[in-house]
Parts: structure tokens; sequence; C-alpha cells
């Protein structure tokens, strides 16, 4: 239950933050992270479109190296064949340092 919880606030902190980066494209309307199964659900509207974009990554790891906490994701899969090749081609196997706050999330 207290991961549940502790994903929750994850979910709702991350989809703060990304909106802010996402800003000139669209809104995230929906982030699910599972912790325990390490596997994140988004959807997003982007501005001029009518049905939302939804990226599954199925798995993410996270790195320590000193003070920085680095994720990695995998198995991506998106419900456009363009956001498809997108995740697969730019996000799939590379890792991004995450902000403090959220690596302490996670």
């Amino acid at each position: 239950m207290f991961t549940a919880a502790k994903d929750a606030m994850a979910s709702r902190g991350a989809q703060s933050y990304l909106n802010g980066v996402i800003a000139a494209y669209g809104k995230l309307s929906e982030l699910r992270i599972d912790s325990k199964r390490q596997t994140v659900v988004a959807v997003c509207l982007l501005h001029g479109e009518s049905v939302p974009l939804t990226v599954n990554v199925g798995k993410y790891s996270l790195e320590s190296v000193g003070t920085k906490t680095f994720v990695q994701i995998s198995q991506c899969t998106s419900n456009r064949p363009w956001a498809q090749a997108l995740v697969r081609d730019f996000a799939e196997g590379r890792r991004w340092e995450l902000p403090r706050w959220a690596a302490a999330a996670l």
C-alpha cells in the first residue's frame, strides 16, 4: 500500500515537471509510474491532435553514479507508428540523469 501511495505522488510530481518540459508540444494528461514493476504509462494530448498519444515503458532501470541517478528505459510501445519509431530510435536503451527529487521518489 505504501508503494502505491509513493508511486501516485511520484507520478503527480513527474507529470507536473514533464508538462513544463513539453508545453510547446502538448500536455501530459496522465502519467502512471509503477516502481514495483518498473513500468510507466504516459498519455499525452498533443497540440492539434484529437486522439491522445500513449507511450508505455515496459521496463525502466535506475543506476546511481556518485551523487547522480540515471534512468534507462526499454520495451517501449506506443499507439502510433511514428511515435513507436521515435521512442525506438531516441529513447530505448539511452539513459538520462534524473532530477534529485525524482530519483528520491523512485
